[in-house]
């Protein structure tokens, strides 16, 4: 059942406009508007545990968009809101952390990192 309701929310978030995932992380959208900037990608982790980082950027959006944005999506995929800190916004989903930072604000500056709890 749970996987059935993974696979529904999946299925609900891809079709809104074939969204783009974030590459190391692809069951995490990126929001219309935005882009990974590829060099600073960074990835890596085995069977126990793993760090993935991605940066994201974009024109004429403020983080407020993007955090009600992904308060909005990421629970559908199985994330729970965990609160604010500063200028990031976390999320908590089986052993993992998810925290994504406003790093700067014109252009729009983002850093996704997932990391596990260990």
């Amino acid at each position: 059942m749970k996987i059935f309701a993974f696979i529904l929310s999946f299925a609900l978030v891809c079709s809104s406009a074939w969204a783009t995932f974030i590459d190391g992380l692809e069951d995490v959208p990126i929001m219309e508007g935005l882009v990974q900037i590829q060099n600073d990608n960074i990835s890596f982790g085995n069977e126990e545990s793993r760090l993935v980082q991605a940066v994201l950027s974009g024109k004429n959006f403020s983080f407020a968009e993007v955090e009600k944005f992904y308060q909005k999506t990421l629970p559908q995929m199985g994330w729970i809101y965990q609160g604010k800190r500063e200028n990031t916004i976390i999320f908590e989903r089986e052993g993992e952390i998810m925290e994504i930072k406003n790093e700067n604000a014109s252009p729009l500056r983002i850093i996704v990192t997932v990391k596990s709890k260990i």
